[in-house]
C-alpha cells in the first residue's frame, strides 16, 4: 500500500513539473524581430528571384564574375549572400597580357579571356594548314625530283618515270609535254605549300588580335536601346530648281 501511494506520488509530481516547464516557455516565448537575409516585398511577401545574377561558386575566397556580369551597380538585393571575409571582384582581363599569351602560344590568350570556345578553333586551323603544307611540301619535293632528273639527260636518272603505270614506255611519252607538265606541277605544289605557311602567319596575327580586342572589349556597354529609324526626306539643292528625293536615317546605339 505504501509502495503504491509513493509512486502514485512521483508520477504526479513528474507530471506537474513538466507542465510548470511547457508553461514557462511559452511565456518566455514573445513577437521576437528576426532579420532574415532573404528580401521581402513591402507587403512581407517572399521575394522571388527567377535566375541569380551572380554565380555561386568561390574561388579562393572570392566571388569571380563573368565579364556578362559587371554591372552590380543595377541590380536590386540579390539572393546569394557572401560568407564573412568573402569579398566581390570583377574578372578584368588585361589586354597587355592576353597579346603576350597569344603570341607565346596561339590559343593561350583565349584562355585567359575565358573564351573556351574558340581553342578549338585555333587548334583546328593549325592542324589542318599543318597538314597541307606538309602534304604539298611532299609533292612539291616528288616533282621537282622528276623535273630535275627530266632536264639532266642521264638515263641512270628516271624518277618521273615512278608517276607512270608500269606498262608505260619511256619511248611513248612526249619529253616536251613531259617538261611542261612537271614544272607545272612544280610550281603549283610550291604556291599552295607557300600559301599555307602565310595562312598559319596569319593565324597567329589574327589569334593576337582576338585577344587584345577582346580582353579590351570585356566591359564594353552595350545598350539594349539597338534600333533603326528611317524615313523619306526632301533634299534642298541649291544647283536646281527641284528639291531631291531621298532618305534619311538614324541609328540608335
Amino acid at each position: 500500500m505504501n509502495l503504491t501511494l509513493r509512486l502514485l506520488s512521483v508520477t504526479i509530481a513528474f507530471v506537474a513539473a513538466t507542465f510548470a516547464g511547457v508553461t514557462a516557455c511559452a511565456q518566455n516565448i514573445g513577437p521576437e524581430t528576426v532579420t532574415d537575409s532573404v528580401a521581402l516585398t513591402p507587403s512581407g511577401r517572399l521575394l522571388t528571384v527567377s535566375s541569380d545574377t551572380i554565380p555561386s561558386h568561390l574561388i579562393r575566397g572570392e566571388v569571380i564574375l563573368s565579364p556578362e556580369d559587371t554591372n552590380i551597380g543595377e541590380l536590386c538585393a540579390d539572393t546569394l549572400r557572401l560568407p564573412d571575409g568573402v569579398r566581390l571582384r570583377v574578372f578584368n582581363p588585361d589586354p597587355t597580357r592576353a597579346v603576350w599569351l597569344s603570341a607565346l602560344c596561339p590559343g593561350l590568350g583565349q584562355l585567359y579571356n575565358r573564351r573556351y570556345w574558340k581553342l578549338p578553333i585555333v587548334v583546328g586551323a593549325y592542324m589542318g594548314l599543318a597538314y597541307a603544307t606538309s602534304w604539298n611540301n611532299g609533292m612539291l619535293t616528288d616533282y621537282t625530283n622528276a623535273y630535275r632528273d627530266l632536264m639532266d639527260n642521264d638515263p641512270n636518272t628516271k624518277s618521273y618515270m615512278n608517276f607512270f603505270a608500269p606498262n608505260v614506255k619511256e619511248e611513248s611519252l612526249n619529253k616536251t609535254w613531259l617538261e611542261n607538265v612537271f614544272r607545272s606541277r612544280r610550281n603549283y605544289f610550291r604556291r599552295n605549300r607557300d600559301l599555307c605557311i602565310i595562312s598559319m602567319v596569319g593565324v597567329y596575327l589574327l589569334t593576337m588580335v582576338d585577344a587584345y580586342v577582346d580582353a579590351s572589349l570585356a566591359h564594353f556597354d552595350i545598350s539594349p536601346d539597338i534600333s533603326l529609324d528611317w524615313s523619306p526626306a526632301v533634299i534642298q539643292e541649291n544647283r536646281g530648281a527641284l528639291p531631291g528625293v531621298g532618305v534619311q536615317w538614324a541609328f540608335t546605339f
